[in-house]
This record gives C-alpha cells, sequence and structure tokens, in this order.
C-alpha cells in the first residue's frame, strides 16, 4: 500500500491536498514564529505568564478578591490561555490576506486554508502551553476531576468558534481597513467582558458559593420575573461557556451546562454565517489584493 508521500499530488484527493497543504503552511507559521527568536516557545507563554501575575497580584494581595475560585492562580489560567488563541487567531486575521496577496493569488488552494492555518497554528501553541496551567495546579494543590474528559469537547467548540469569526473579519477588512483597529478595540472590551478574571457565577443571575449562593436560592422568585439578568446575557458570549467547560477540570462547580449549549449553537451559527460571508466575498477579495 503506497504512502500519502509516494502518491503524486494530482492523484490526492481534494480533502487530502487541502490538509496537507494546511499543514504546511502551519509548520511554516510555526518555524518563521520561533526561528528568529532565541527563547522560541518561551515567548508563547510568557504573555499569559505576566499577565495572570499582574491580575493575581492585584486580586490577591493588593484588593479582598471577592470573584473566582482559589487557586486562583489556575483558575486565571484556564480561562487565560484559551482566551490567548481566540485574541491572538482573530487578530492575525485581519491581516491573512493583505500579508500573503501574492501566494494567494498565485495558487488555486480554498481560500480557506489561510484563516484556518491560523486557528491551527495558535490552536498548537495553546496545547503547548498546557503544561504551565498543569506546574502551576501542582503547585498550589489544585485537584484534578473527571471533568478533565471535557477538553476536547471545549477545544472543538472553541476551534469551530474561532474559525466561524475569522472567516467573517478576514475578508471584511481587506474591504474596509479601519476595521482590523476595530477589531483589536472589540477584543479589548471582549476581554472584560468575558469571565476570564472573574467567574459567569459571580455575575447577577449567577448561583456562586457560600454567602452568595443562599442570596441565589432566596432570590429565585425575582429572577423568575426577571428573565434578563446578566448571567443569562453572558450566556450568548460563547467563551463563556467553552470557559466554563476548561474550568471545569479543576473546579467542577464551573460546569453550567446552560452556557454549554448556547456556545454551541452559537459558535455553530457564526461558523455557518463566517461561510456564507467569505463565500460572497471570495472573489471581490481576490480582484481588491
Amino acid at each position: 500500500m503506497s504512502t500519502y508521500a509516494e502518491v503524486r499530488p494530482g492523484q490526492r484527493t481534494r480533502s487530502a491536498r487541502y490538509r496537507h497543504s494546511l499543514w504546511l503552511l502551519t509548520k511554516r507559521d510555526l518555524r518563521v514564529r520561533y526561528s528568529t527568536s532565541a527563547l522560541g516557545y518561551f515567548w508563547s507563554i510568557l504573555d499569559p505568564l505576566v499577565m495572570s501575575a499582574i491580575y493575581w497580584f492585584v486580586f490577591t494581595q493588593i484588593f479582598k478578591r471577592s470573584v473566582g475560585e482559589d487557586p486562583y492562580i489556575v483558575f486565571l489560567l484556564a480561562a487565560l490561555l484559551p482566551w490567548m488563541w481566540f485574541n491572538g487567531t482573530i487578530s492575525d486575521c485581519t491581516r491573512a490576506f493583505i500579508r500573503e496577496a501574492k501566494l494567494i493569488r498565485s495558487t488555486t488552494i480554498p481560500r480557506t486554508i489561510w484563516v484556518n492555518r491560523l486557528v491551527l497554528s495558535k490552536g498548537i501553541e495553546f496545547l503547548a502551553s498546557l503544561p504551565v496551567i498543569a506546574l502551576f495546579a501542582i503547585v498550589s494543590h489544585a485537584s484534578l476531576n473527571w471533568n478533565i474528559l471535557f477538553f476536547p469537547l471545549a477545544v472543538l467548540i472553541q476551534t469551530i468558534l474561532t474559525i466561524g469569526v475569522g472567516l467573517i473579519v478576514a475578508p471584511l477588512v481587506v474591504f474596509f481597513r479601519d476595521l482590523e483597529r476595530a477589531v483589536k478595540l472589540f477584543l479589548r472590551f471582549l476581554f472584560y467582558a468575558s469571565p476570564i478574571i472573574y467567574s459567569a457565577r459571580d455575575l447577577p443571575g449567577g448561583c456562586t458559593t457560600a454567602v452568595a449562593a443562599k442570596h441565589c436560592a432566596a432570590s429565585v422568585g425575582q429572577q423568575a420575573d426577571t428573565l434578563f439578568t446578566w448571567h443569562f446575557w453572558a450566556a450568548f458570549n460563547p467563551l463563556t461557556g467553552i470557559f466554563s467547560l476548561y474550568r471545569s477540570a479543576f473546579f467542577p462547580q464551573e460546569l453550567d451546562w446552560f452556557l454549554v449549549a448556547v456556545a454551541t449553537i452559537m459558535s455553530l451559527l457564526l461558523l455557518a454565517v463566517g461561510f456564507f460571508v467569505f463565500k460572497r466575498c471570495e472573489r471581490a477579495v481576490l480582484k481588491e489584493i
């Protein structure tokens, strides 16, 4: 039986050629990103480490923290690392077609590959940064539970979401260059609008532990009358449900299947919208670049 390398490019299936090209472009991105850096892999984890250290210091050493779970550094990293994957991919998608204009025009590869290779390369960096959270979990004695089995589900949903948003952003920036700055501003807003430094359970309408849980139980009738709480609206940010899945590996009380279900629906919807926008804009993008 012939191996993949022995099969001529013309004899490979379209999906096989796509996967092969996707992997080659992803390896190129990773090689270029780290070949000129003396520290290499360390840079992929330095940013989330510094941000986590800052928030840990502010919320545990300066202010009396009333959000999140203990150990707080593990709580932070469980959402901050996947956030870096999403944020980095969408930021790079704003320049996906502009940077590679000559190569895109000279190849016949399906143009979605220029978004998917960013999702894959940043996703590999995310997976490579997981030993960091494992280290802090060991040092801070955070206990791992069986919800770790939901980790692949969280990765899958986030991949769908990131591809969908990337397919929307990448072509539109070609026509509206100011959109690149607007996306950066939106991502900055989304960081604080997503439960990264706090938990979705800390929002009004969510049940937190200890004293807040009593208020949650006592106000069931009031919440039934007030359907649209902050917790309810936060569910329509797909990252909320995704982060709850990641965090549930260490904090089982963080798992909220309502948030996960809404995140899945929203991610699939954004993927469908992304493909629609991309296909409508593809020819015009090739003319523009």
